[in-house]
């Protein structure tokens, strides 16, 4: 059963990133990032009340302020990287965003040392920091006119821009800093609660929700912005692609005896995401793109192994 939910985790998450992808990609719609933030709170809050109602998860104000922090680091991560999806190609900001999981591993090290990290581990998370940074350079480095070139085929056309580079960073850096702050949280909230994993999973996506209400407040309400159902449409099946995705991955990491084979599965899933993005999205790379990609997605593999 592990394999199937891994491999369900995988498909979830890259079809999440394809869909919001789809959905946020239109620079024209400036709230484009917004009205993904609306979807996914909808999503999540209707799992939320599943869990809640149906499987009897425990949660309390206590426990939604106690997972705050974490739950506002996490969604503002998400945000900034669906504004990040008007100014890059998916092929692109998919291996940076999911960089996040070496950078953990340097805080890790910061903070705690580097004992208990093998040799191959360290040199995982090296991978992962060389073509991380690699993938930027190429980009910035690029001569327009070859990037010219290789974007005939390209449904969207992009150019240089500090926000290409700096909102993908940008989720980098803050879902690194709530996976980080995560455990220390929840050892806070196991105090309390038996089943604490999924009562801050539950805080998470209420949170979420609230911040999908306060983005429909802003943008409807306020800004007088419609909904267009053909252009939301996208949006609400990478939400559903989401929700689902942590569902399989929770159960599917919960399987301990195959965690080994289970984690660098779901853990390359940005690999079907460049996928999905050259066969659907008609997203053409040069070479040194692909190859600093190809050491994200190794280390990334590697460290899924090791469950950094």
């Amino acid at each position: 059963m592990w394999f199937w939910l891994s491999l369900i985790a995988l498909l979830c998450w890259s079809g999440s990133d394809l869909f919001s992808k789809i959905g946020c990609r239109d620079a024209r719609d400036k709230y484009s990032h917004l009205k993904m933030v609306m979807a996914v709170g909808v999503v999540m809050g209707l799992h939320a009340a599943y869990e809640v109602f149906v499987d009897g998860t425990v949660i309390n104000l206590d426990i939604l302020l106690t997972y705050l922090p974490v739950s506002l680091l996490y969604i503002l991560s998400m945000a900034m990287g669906y504004v990040g999806l008007r100014y890059i190609e998916l092929s692109i900001s998919s291996p940076i965003c999911n960089s996040s999981g070496a950078l953990v591993a340097v805080l890790a090290i910061l903070f705690d040392g580097i004992a208990g990290y093998s040799p191959l581990a360290l040199f995982a998370v090296a991978l992962v920091c060389v073509g991380a940074v690699g993938l930027g350079v190429v980009e910035v480095r690029e001569d327009d006119e070859l990037r010219i070139e290789r974007q005939k085929a390209s449904n969207y056309k992009y150019t240089k821009s500090f926000m290409a580079l700096a909102m993908p960073a940008a989720y980098c850096v803050l879902d690194a800093a709530g996976t980080f702050a995560d455990s220390r949280v929840l050892e806070i909230i196991s105090r309390t609660v038996e089943d604490y994993e999924a009562s801050a999973n539950v805080a998470y996506e209420l949170t979420f929700l609230l911040a999908g209400i306060l983005s429909f407040v802003y943008v409807v309400l306020i800004k007088k912005d419609r909904l267009v159902p053909k252009m939301e449409a996208p949006k609400y099946v990478g939400a559903v692609c989401e929700t689902a995705g942590q569902f399989a991955y929770i159960y599917a990491i919960a399987d301990t005896e195959h965690l080994a084979m289970s984690a660098p599965i779901i853990a390359s899933y940005c690999a079907a995401s460049v996928l999905w993005s050259r066969i659907f999205l008609k997203e053409k790379l040069s070479w040194k793109h692909y190859a600093m990609i190809a050491l994200i997605v190794a280390g990334i593999a590697i460290m899924g192994v090791f469950d950094l």
